[in-house]
């Protein structure tokens, strides 16, 4: 999985948690929601500062939204 793919369904994870829409995250965090939908289905690639306004919405850690957990064996 590429590290795109492991931010993006990270964000859509939490982002749901939060009982937050696409639209109200995109919104929050000064993006186009059709560039968040692209970044949730890692489609873009985001810079550190976007990956920063995304977490800072969701009020988690950035790196948080880095972690892909090991395949058990």
């Amino acid at each position: 999985m590429r590290l795109a793919e492991i931010f993006g369904a990270n964000v859509r994870r939490v982002r749901k948690e939060r009982g937050m829409t696409l639209e109200s995250l995109a919104t929050e965090a000064g993006l186009a929601y059709s560039y968040m939908g692209g970044i949730e289905r890692g489609q873009r690639n985001p810079s550190l500062n976007v990956a920063e306004r995304i977490a800072a919405v969701l009020e988690c850690d950035p790196a948080a939204l880095f972690y892909h957990p090991p395949k058990s064996k």
